[in-house]
This record gives C-alpha cells, sequence and structure tokens, in this order.
C-alpha cells in the first residue's frame, strides 16, 4: 500500500507526479509541498504546468504517476464521494473571475452556500454580506457582474471562493487583465485573507514583482519540474539560468521567443534569410 502519511505542516504534498496530454508531457517526476497557513506562489513560464498542478489538486485531471496528497488523502484515488468532500475544503478563483453573468453580485456569492449547505435564506444572507464585506464590496451586492469593473469582479469571485470557509484556496492568475491599482489591491487582499482566515493560499501568477510581495514560499516550474523553490529571497539568488531570466524579466535566456522548428532557410529557402 502506498504510503499517504505526509508531514504535519503541509496541507498539499505533490510526490513523484508525472502527467501529461496525450504523448505531451507536462509534469515529470513532480514534488512538492504547500505548508499550511501560507502563501505558496507557484509561477514559470506559459505551459510549464501551473493551472495542470490547480486541476490535479482539485481532482479534474488524475496524474499518471505519484500521489497528490491533500493532508493524508490521496486525491488521485478518491470516488466520486470523497473527491466531493475534499472540494469543499478547496476555493477556487478562477481567471478573470468567472462569474455567473446572469446573477447578481449577491447570488453569485451565494450560489455555493444555496448548492452545498442546508442554511436557511436568513443564515445564507448573513454569510454572504461577511463575506462580500471581506473583499470591500457589501454595497455592491445588487449590481450585476456587467456593472461592475474587472477588479471587483475578481474581488467578488474572491468572495465566492471563501464562502464555505474552505481550508484551501487556489488563484489561477489573479492578477491577469488588472490595472495597477486593483492588482495591488487584489495581491493585498489575498495576503490579508490568507493570514485573517488562517487558510492556505496557491497563487499561480505571472507577476513577479507584487507575487514576490506576498508570498511566504515561491516554486518555479520549467520542463516540468521545481527549478527553484524557497523564500523569495532565496529564488532571486538562484543561480539557474531559467529562474534569473524569469525572475529578471529578461527576453534573452534558455526560454526563446521562437517556438521550436525548421531553420529559416528550410522554410523559405537560404536567399529569402539573407
Amino acid at each position: 500500500m502506498a504510503d499517504t502519511s505526509s508531514s504535519p505542516d503541509a496541507l498539499i504534498e505533490l510526490r513523484g507526479v508525472t502527467f501529461g496530454y496525450g504523448e505531451q508531457p507536462v509534469l515529470r517526476n513532480l514534488s512538492f509541498t504547500v505548508p499550511r497557513g501560507k502563501v505558496t506562489a507557484l509561477m514559470g513560464a506559459s505551459g510549464g504546468g501551473k493551472t495542470t498542478v490547480l486541476r490535479l489538486i482539485g481532482g479534474q485531471q488524475r496524474a499518471q504517476s505519484g500521489q497528490v496528497l491533500l493532508g493524508d488523502e490521496d486525491v488521485g484515488v478518491m470516488d466520486e464521494a470523497r473527491l466531493y468532500a475534499a472540494r469543499r475544503r478547496m476555493g477556487m478563483l478562477f481567471q478573470f473571475g468567472a462569474l455567473f453573468t446572469d446573477l447578481s453580485v449577491f447570488e453569485n456569492v451565494a450560489f455555493p452556500l444555496r448548492e452545498h449547505t442546508p442554511l436557511s435564506d436568513d443564515l445564507i444572507r448573513g454569510v454572504v454580506l461577511m463575506k462580500l464585506d471581506a473583499v470591500g464590496l457589501r454595497g455592491a451586492r445588487e449590481l450585476m457582474p456587467a456593472q461592475i469593473s474587472g477588479g471587483m469582479a475578481r474581488r467578488v469571485a474572491l468572495a465566492r471562493a471563501i464562502a464555505l470557509d474552505p481550508e484551501l484556496v487556489m488563484y489561477d492568475e489573479p492578477f491577469a487583465g488588472l490595472d495597477p491599482i486593483s492588482l495591488g489591491t487584489a495581491a493585498r487582499l489575498i495576503r490579508k485573507l490568507n493570514d485573517a482566515l488562517g487558510i492556505t493560499s496557491i497563487v499561480v501568477s505571472h507577476d513577479v514583482v507584487e507575487t514576490f510581495q506576498i508570498a511566504d514560499q515561491v516554486i518555479i516550474l520549467a520542463d516540468g519540474q521545481v527549478a527553484a523553490q524557497g523564500t523569495p529571497e532565496e529564488v532571486r539568488a538562484s543561480a539557474n539560468p531559467l529562474v534569473r531570466q524569469f525572475v529578471g524579466l529578461d527576453t534573452d535566456g534558455p526560454v526563446q521567443f521562437h517556438y521550436p522548428g525548421p531553420t529559416v532557410e528550410q522554410d523559405f529557402g537560404v536567399e529569402a534569410a539573407q
């Protein structure tokens, strides 16, 4: 029987996880831990498997080998009932919020409560208003998604993600498309809620500056494996050329602009290249 005992300080642990789509490998023998009560940033170049990791933790995908542990439970071997229960321990903030466009702000946040709890309407109202207050939008409860800004929509989505008081909240590109003010507000809110609610957060992001300011741990993925892991300061000091390129926002380095393919000469002929 596989060992599913994990460190008491770890809420999530990946052990030797391998996963791919068809013949295209995405993760290769990937291992890391996510400590309880901390903000872990999952970063790296596009296509590096960051969102795939979130899908494995949530059980939307199952590892082809290795283990994805939530506490001492292997998500990959859960039946439907156990997976459903595990997902109630998680909140998810999707890229761009993914609000229900035909529901008000209030009803968007109320949705998971109506779906997953037997709470009365009065109790649901109290919970929704508390969650909206936590993200500064209690006064916007009657508005529709089309009536609020992108930054506000992201905060409504965050209120919905914490509606069931999850242990874990996963953020998939929470800063994408936000103006600098909204971006800073969203980053501080993630940190504030993590500490105030005692939750564990995984933030998938490409925004180095804001993410490094709020993260306790940074994991850089490259070629389906961990290229660097540690505090923001430790990752900044990494000697790995790919990590230095990513953290330094450099255009030149191991990650190339051109996707591998035939040479210009092969495609267009020598004369076209001269």
